[in-house]
């Protein structure tokens, strides 16, 4: 019988996990609880944990991974350790890490001799200036800022932006499926889908959860929707969800302009996460001029 007891993701347990999320500074998106509760079902996320710190137990097609552990900076080592320690007893398998922050890297000092550390670009999250992309000013935003005028100057006194909250999930779970009808999404993986469900369970429970939604309304209608997590230690916005009409000119940049302003006024950065290695999407998130990249490794026990 294994000692080791794997535990789902649930949000009855909300409140205990953000504490163990909140005892490291890491500055990327995995480092976040809002994301791990989206993306739980995709990868059949369990974790064990001895009430100071938890590493995860993933499983994708088959195969089965780990990621940064959640803990305090003095006790990575023994995180580190301890699914070592499973993936080689219970697993029967070597370590297999992926979107590894730079600073557990740069902390675990590991033995070129054992483990293999290489850079996963496709995991890289890009992080910008907040103010630069709530003021839209200067050449390099020059198109953006187009953009937005263009559909103020063709929506003016039709849209209307508000907070939202759990009080609008079957709302906001009919306007995922009109925006994933549009999109004909073509993934092999089925991410997109596996994203939505995360995203309606998510709001169902957000009246007890840290993070913002935000919503434009168009001629009363719901045509862009956005959430996010605000970490005040960071002074960082980080964000998760962003769907938006695309036949609609300037619809998304208003909506990241207008999140930004409305319900993180006093962030320094934004984390807007990975491209997952997509050419349109790596194309649409350089076109915000990131400051600098968050770096991922994949660590591979020899």
């Amino acid at each position: 019988m294994s000692r080791y007891e794997l535990k789902e993701v649930k949000y009855e347990d909300y409140w205990e996990l953000r504490k163990l999320f909140s005892l490291r500074y890491a500055q990327t998106c995995e480092n976040i609880i809002t994301n791990s509760y989206i993306w739980k079902d995709y990868y059949k996320a369990r974790y064990v944990t001895d009430k100071e710190g938890l590493f995860w137990i993933y499983q994708l097609q088959g195969e089965y991974f780990t990621a940064s552990p959640v803990c305090s900076d003095k006790n990575v080592e023994k995180y580190f350790l301890m699914a070592k320690e499973y993936f080689n007893q219970e697993l029967k398998q070597k370590l297999v890490m992926y979107t590894v922050d730079e600073k557990l890297v740069e902390q675990l000092k590991l033995s070129e001799s054992q483990y293999t550390v290489e850079e996963d670009r496709r995991y890289f999250d890009y992080v910008y200036d907040a103010e630069a992309l709530r003021m839209l000013s200067g050449k390099k935003y020059h198109k953006k800022k187009n953009h937005v005028n263009a559909f103020h100057k063709e929506y003016d006194g039709r849209y209307q932006c508000r907070i939202m909250t759990e009080s609008d999930a079957k709302l906001i779970s009919a306007y995922l499926d009109k925006w994933h009808g549009m999109r004909e999404i073509e993934d092999e993986y089925h991410r997109d889908e596996y994203e939505l469900r995360g995203i309606k369970e998510l709001v169902i429970h957000s009246g007890n959860i840290n993070m913002d939604m935000f919503g434009v309304f168009i001629d009363g209608k719901l045509e862009a929707f956005t959430l996010g997590t605000y970490l005040k230690r960071e002074e960082t916005a980080y964000i998760h969800v962003e769907k938006a009409n695309p036949e609609i000119r300037g619809l998304y940049p208003f909506i990241n302009q207008q999140f930004l302003i409305q319900c993180f006024p006093t962030a320094k950065l934004v984390n807007r996460e990975d491209d997952m290695g997509l050419e349109g999407l790596r194309k649409a998130k350089m076109s915000y001029n990131p400051c600098y990249m968050a770096k991922k490794f994949n660590i591979y026990e020899k």
